[in-house]
Order: C-alpha cells, then structure tokens, then sequence
C-alpha cells in the first residue's frame, strides 16, 4: 500500500506543481478579462435567473427546474471539501491557503460560467428530462467522440467511484470521533443507505438534494455567524493573519510558500469544482430559456460554496486555533473547532451535519457517473455494474486510511481538469457569443430566449432549433 501511495503522490507532483496550478488560474483571469468580468456584474442577475420559471418543452415534456439543477450540482460541491477539505488546507498550508482557496473561486467563476454555458448549448433531450456535460460538448462542439469517452471515463471514475469513497471516508471519521461508531457499522449502514437513493433515479436525487442543501446550508452558515459575532473583535485579525500568510516572508523564507498555494487550489478545486467539468452535468439537465442562465447560476454556485461556505468553515477553525492540533485529521479538526466555540453539542452537529452534506455529494456524483456511461453507451447492465461498484467505494472509502482516498482524489481530479480546461478553452468563442446574445435582449428588457440561428455558424445544437423548443420571446 505504501508502494501505491508513492506512486500517486509523484504523479500528484507532476500533474499539479507543473501543470494545473498555471492552468486553472491562467485560464480563469483569461475567461475572466474575455467575459469582461461577468461573474461579478451579473451577480444580481445570477438570483433572478436561479428562480426562474420551469419552461416545457414541445412535447410537454420536463427537464429539472433551474433550482433543481443548481442543487443537483451544490449537492457535489458542498460536503467534504468545505468541512474536511478547508480544515485539511489550514492544517498543511496554515491560514493563507484560504486566500488561495478563494482565488480559485474568483477566477473559477468564469471557467465555470463557461463551461456551464456549453452543457446548456450542446445538451440533449431524452425521456422526461436531458443529458449533458464535457463528454457531449467535446463530441458536438469539438466533433471529437475519443475525446468525450475519454472524458466520460475519468468522470466516472472520479466522482463515482474516487470521490464516493472520500465522501464516506470523512463521514467514517466524523462518527468516530463522536459517536465512536466503528468504521464497518458505519460503512454497511452508509452503503445500504446510498443504494436506495441511486436506485430511485434522477427525479429522486433531485428531490433529496433539493431538501437537504439549503437547509443544512443554512443552519451551518448561521452557526458560523454566531462564532463569528462572538469573535467579532478578532475578525481583523484574523483577516490580516489569513493575507499576511498568504504573502509573508515567513512562508517564503521557510520553503512553504509553494506548498500552501498548492493545497489551497487543490482544495479550493475540490470544493468548488469550478472548471472541473463535473458540474456542467448537472447544468445541462435545467430546463431555461436562455443556455447563459445556467451558465450564471452555477458561477453563482461556486461563489456559495468557496465564498460563503468554506469561508464560514475557516473562520472557525481559525478563531480556534485547532489547526495547530497534529493530533486530528480533516473533519475532526472542524469538530473540535466547533465544540470550542460552541461546546460539546456543536461538534455532533457537525458530524450529523457532514453525513448529510457527503450523502448528498455521494449521490451527486453518481449522477454524473451515470450520464457519462449513458453517453458512452446506453446500457442497462452498465448502469448495474456501476451502481454496484459506487457501492462498493462507499464502503472501501468507510474504512480505508484518510491520506490514500485524498491523494487519490487530487489525482484523478488533476486529470479530469485538464482534459475539461482544455476543451472549454477550444469553444469559449461560443459562450461568449451566447454572452453577447443574452446581453443583447436584456438591454431591449427582455427576458432572454435562444434559437440555434442565434449563433450562425455553429453547429451541434440539436435542441435549440425552433421545431424543437417551445419558448417564445416576451
């Protein structure tokens, strides 16, 4: 086993310190300056889309709500990441990985705006909903079905199988430390759980999630309120300590000035996913009027998630001071950071909390694995396999050791983004286009609408062609 993590942690180092660092940022200030930084100047736009009436299709036919869609992808952004992953990225990088955490985020916001607004672009319809994401932008936008596959089978791969396991690996430890329930208990009752959800198909996932998000949401950002207002004194503080960190000598002088932004980007990308190309999945499967809406409302979810979320996280942790604690892992850190501030009964909290924001992640993930194994090849006893084998993660992920599961996840992340990052690059000259278009009719105060004639030239937009769609200009 130590032989297995060498291997990927050297592979870690070639795909992150020498590629994807430069990239994800690079590319993200790039769409940043091409969009004339949208994803700041339309954030009020992003909540008057977000509520948004379901439009119907010719045939009467329904894809998700714009809100269904927004907590679909939310559901895989919000869990582990912000709980574990922030209290990881402190742990090893030390306060200023947070500044570096919301840069992703930032310029992230438009690599996500992007690619959102390509799934929308290029999805398909099937049955009572649509399909969607990288695999089918690269197929019909890029006219390169390799590629897709390609794509479709990291995909899978990560989110279904890697980041299910790191999901149940966290909500192991939660319990462990405070319900001292053993790993196997935990992991047989989260597998048993988790197959009745996946069996129940898409509708389900999307009214699961369309519960558990914003409620937990809700009460974890209040909580983070309440140490934040009793700390309200050390805020400036803090705030100093997180950019002096960031940028200080100390760092530079002592060698971890490189490690700390590389654990940063690498847990701020895991939580947020922005240019990741799993949440164009999710996005694709909104019934909107206009490809861009999604395209905002899902920028609009990376800023909840690394903004409002993790950052609630940090300031707990930080407040605290258990970062400093060698003793703990991951979501055990942000456990005692909470029963610190809050006592004993908050660091249940948390643990009930973090089963409910993974289990909702878990079954996130899985949708994207589906729709890519769809893509693929529509196949029923594929679909079999693979649920079969998320289960299985579930439970290898419940009582396998934290450092395998996470290394593993930044490798098969780190791939997946570069393949996404890529492809987003080669067809940004639509959304932006698609930008343009929807700028365009709200400026005539309309609320915007699109047809594949809005975009001459381009082709692979089955849906977006008038016989297709039944939206009408108002």
């Amino acid at each position: 086993m130590d032989a297995v993590e060498s291997v990927i942690g050297f592979l870690n180092q070639i795909i992150w310190e020498y590629l994807l660092v430069a990239v994800l940022l690079g590319l993200g200030l790039f769409f940043s300056i091409r969009l004339k930084f949208a994803q700041f100047t339309y954030i009020p736009e992003m909540f008057r889309v977000l509520f948004d009436k379901r439009a119907v299709s010719a045939k009467g036919k329904k894809g998700t709500s714009p809100f269904q869609a927004f907590t679909i992808s939310t559901a895989s952004r919000v869990g582990t990441g912000n709980l574990a992953g922030v209290a990881a990225a402190i742990s090893v990088g030390g306060p200023g990985a947070v500044f570096w955490m919301w840069m992703v985020a930032v310029l992230g916001g438009a690599s996500s705006f992007i690619e959102s607004t390509l799934a929308q672009i290029y999805k398909v319809p099937e049955k009572n909903q649509y399909r969607g994401g990288p695999a089918y932008y690269m197929e019909k936008g890029l006219k390169n079905r390799k590629l897709g596959i390609i794509f479709a089978i990291t995909i899978t791969f990560t989110y279904g199988l890697v980041f299910s396991s790191v999901q149940s690996n966290t909500i192991r430890l939660a319990f462990e430390e405070s319900f001292n329930i053993g790993k196997w208990g935990m992991g047989i009752l989260l597998t048993v759980i988790v197959a009745l959800v996946i069996f129940g198909g898409l509708k389900r996932i999307a009214q699961v999630t369309q519960v558990i998000i914003p409620v937990m949401a809700v009460f974890y950002i209040i909580l983070a309120l309440v140490v934040f207002f009793d700390n309200i004194a050390q805020v400036p503080e803090m705030f100093s300590l997180i950019f002096q960190s960031a940028f200080g000598f100390r760092e530079f002088a002592g060698g971890t000035f490189g490690g700390m932004i590389l654990i940063g980007i690498q847990r701020g990308l895991f939580s947020n996913e922005a240019g990741m190309g799993s949440a164009p999945n999710a996005a694709a499967t909104s019934e909107v009027t206009h490809p861009v809406k999604q395209g905002l409302i899902q920028t609009l979810g990376v800023f909840t998630d690394t903004l409002m979320i993790c950052s609630a996280t940090a300031i707990i942790i930080l407040f605290s001071n258990q970062y400093t604690n060698t003793d703990l892992e991951g979501i055990q850190i942000t456990q005692l950071a909470f029963e610190t501030e809050l006592g004993v009964w908050a660091a249940i909290f948390i643990a009930v909390a973090i089963f409910l924001f993974a289990f909702s992640s878990i079954i996130g993930n899985y949708y994207y694995g589906e729709t890519n194994i769809e893509f693929i090849k529509k196949s029923s006893a594929n679909i079999l396999i693979y649920r079969v084998a998320v289960l299985g993660m579930v439970m290898f992920g419940a009582v396998a050791e934290f450092g395998l599961v996470w290394s593993l996840a930044d490798l098969t992340m780190g791939i997946m983004a570069l393949i996404n990052l890529f492809a987003i690059f080669m067809l940004s000259k639509v959304a932006y286009a698609a930008l343009k278009d929807y700028r365009s009719q709200r400026k005539k105060g309309k609320d915007p609408v699109f047809y594949q004639d809005h975009l001459p030239g381009v082709e692979g937009m089955e849906y977006w062609r008038r016989d297709q769609t039944s939206q009408k200009e108002s």
